[in-house]
C-alpha cells in the first residue's frame, strides 16, 4: 500500500484542527458562558441557568449537564467505534464517517450557547442538555474514525509518530484560536452586546472548522493506503477484547487521571486570570497563545528524545511537570505577591510548554504501537475500538472532572475555590504518573519488531 506523504499528512492534520477549535470552545467558554464569575458579570454576561450548588446540595446545574454529556460521549465511543471498525463503504471504513459528522458537529457546538430565553430559567438548562448530547455523539462520530486512521494510515513507528506530530501541531493550533474568541468578541461587543458577540464568535470559528474538518474527506482516498478488512463481532464484544490488552489498561488508567486533572485545570484557567491574577479575560488568550508558541518549540526535540529515552520516559517527565505547573497555580496571586501578576502567568506559561508537546503527541503514538502490536498477535483490525477505549475510559473521567470542578470552584471566597481544583489537579497529574511506571513498552515494542 501506498504511504502518506507529507503533504498528505498535514491534509489530513486540517482536520484535527477544525475538531480541535470547536473542542476548545466547548471545554475552554462553556463554563464560563453560563457560570461566570463576578468580573464576566459585571461586563454585561447574562445567566441563564441555575447559580450554585442547587442539584442535592452538591452539583450545579452546568456541572450536572456536562457530567452527563461526558458519559453519554463515553457510552457511544464503543458503538461508533464498532460501526466504523465494521463499515463496508466503498470510500474505506473512516472517511464516510468524517464527511457526515463535520456539519452535525459544527452546528450543535453554536447552538450549545444559543439558549433561547435571556434570563434564568429551566428552558435554557434543557436546550444546553439536548445540544450538549448532540455536540458529544457528533464529535465521537468524528473523532473516534479520524483517530483509528494514525496507526492503518502509518505503517511503521516513524511514519506513526509523524502523524502523531502533524495531528498534535493541528491540534494545539485549534485549541489557540479557541482561545483567540476573547479578542474577537471585544471587538464586536461595543456595537452588539457582550452575549450575542460571544454567539457571532463562536460561529464564525464553527464555520472555520467545517471547512477543516472536510479537507480529509476530499484529501485522502483512504483505500489507497489502507488494506485492512471490517471487523466482525459486536460493540460490546470488541470492547471486551480490547480491554484484555494489559499494557492497554495501564496506559488507560494513567490516561484517566490526566484527563481529569486536565480537563479541571482547562476549565479554570480563564478564572485562573480573573480572579486569582485580576487580570482581565483578554490576558487568557495571551498566555495560551505565546504557550502554544513555546510548546510548538519543544517539538523537534520532542521526537529526538524520543528515539534515545522512549514515549514512556518522556510522558512520566511531562506527568511530574505538569503537577509541578499544576501545584504553582494554587499558589498565584497575593501567595505570590512579590512578583507581578502578569510575570507569574508568563512563568506558568514557560512551565507548561513542554508537557504539552509531550502531551500532544506521544500519547496518541502510544495507543497506536498497542493497536498494532495487538493486531499483529491476534489478526484482527479493530484500531477504532482501541481508540474509542481509550476515550471511553477518559471520557468518563472528564465527566468527574466537570463535577468536581463546578463543586470545588464555589469553595469560599475570593478564588478560594479556584485553587483548591489547581491543588486537586496537581494530586491527579502526579498519581497519573504513579499509574504509568507499570507500563511496559518494551514488550510492546518487541511484538512490533517481531518478537514473541
Amino acid at each position: 500500500m501506498k504511504s502518506l506523504s507529507n503533504g498528505k499528512i498535514w491534509l489530513l492534520a486540517v482536520g484535527q484542527l477544525g475538531w480541535a477549535m470547536l473542542s476548545g470552545l466547548i471545554s475552554n467558554w462553556l463554563v464560563y458562558f453560563y457560570q461566570p464569575d463576578e468580573t464576566a458579570q459585571a461586563a454585561g454576561q447574562t445567566l441563564f441557568i441555575p447559580q450554585g450548588r442547587v442539584l442535592l446540595g452538591v452539583f450545579t446545574v452546568i456541572g450536572a449537564i456536562t457530567a452527563l454529556g461526558r458519559v453519554f460521549d463515553a457510552v457511544t465511543d464503543p458503538w461508533i467505534a464498532s460501526l466504523s471498525d465494521r463499515c463496508k463503504s466503498k470510500l474505506g471504513r473512516r472517511i464516510p464517517f468524517l464527511k457526515w459528522a463535520s456539519f452535525p458537529l459544527a452546528f450543535s457546538t453554536v447552538m450549545v450557547f444559543c439558549a433561547p430565553v435571556g434570563h434564568i430559567t429551566a428552558m435554557n438548562a434543557v436546550w444546553l442538555l439536548v445540544f450538549i448530547l448532540c455536540y458529544y455523539l457528533s464529535i465521537t462520530a468524528y473523532c473516534t474514525p479520524f483517530n483509528a486512521l494514525i496507526p492503518e494510515l502509518g505503517h511503521n513507528q516513524e511514519e506513526r509518530l509523524n502523524i502523531s506530530t502533524a495531528i498534535s501541531l493541528t491540534f494545539i493550533v485549534g485549541t489557540a484560536l479557541a482561545y483567540v474568541a476573547p479578542v474577537i468578541w471585544g471587538l464586536m461587543e461595543p456595537s452588539l452586546g457582550r452575549v450575542t458577540a460571544m454567539r457571532v464568535t463562536f460561529a464564525l470559528l464553527a464555520v472555520v472548522a467545517f471547512i477543516c474538518m472536510q479537507v480529509p474527506v476530499f484529501a485522502i482516498r483512504e483505500k489507497e493506503y489502507v488494506n485492512s478488512q471490517p471487523a466482525e463481532g459486536t460493540a460490546f464484544s470488541s470492547l471486551v477484547k480490547t480491554f484484555r490488552n494489559r499494557e492497554f489498561c495501564i496506559f488507560v488508567g494513567s490516561d484517566i487521571f490526566y484527563w481529569i486533572g486536565l480537563t479541571m485545570f482547562q476549565t479554570g484557567l480563564p478564572f485562573f486570570v480573573t480572579s486569582l491574577l485580576g487580570l482581565s479575560e483578554s490576558m487568557s488568550t495571551v498566555f495560551f497563545v505565546v504557550m502554544t508558541a513555546l510548546s510548538l518549540v519543544f517539538y523537534v526535540p520532542v521526537n529526538i528524545l524520543t528515539r534515545k529515552f522512549g514515549k514512556r520516559n518522556l510522558v512520566l517527565t511531562a506527568f511530574a511537570l505538569f503537577a509541578l505547573c499544576f501545584g504553582y497555580t494554587a499558589l498565584m496571586g497575593d501567595a505570590l505577591g512579590v512578583i507581578p501578576p502578569v510575570v507569574q502567568g508568563f512563568i506558568l506559561v514557560a512551565a507548561a510548554a513542554f508537557p504539552m508537546a509531550v502531551f500532544g503527541i506521544l500519547p496518541q503514538a502510544m495507543v497506536a504501537d498497542i493497536s498494532e502490536s495487538d493486531s499483529r498477535k491476534t489478526g484482527e483490525n479493530r484500531e477504532g475500538m482501541f481508540y474509542a477505549a481509550r476515550t471511553f475510559a477518559f471520557k468518563l473521567g472528564q465527566s468527574v472532572s466537570m463535577l468536581l470542578f463546578t463543586a470545588l470552584a464555589t469553595i469560599g471566597s475570593g478564588g478560594d475555590g479556584y485553587r483548591v481544583v489547581a491543588g486537586v489537579s496537581c494530586a491527579l497529574a502526579a498519581t497519573g504518573g504513579i499509574v504509568l511506571l507499570f507500563y511496559n513498552e518494551k514488550k510492546i515494542n518487541a511484538v512490533i519488531d517481531g518478537g514473541e
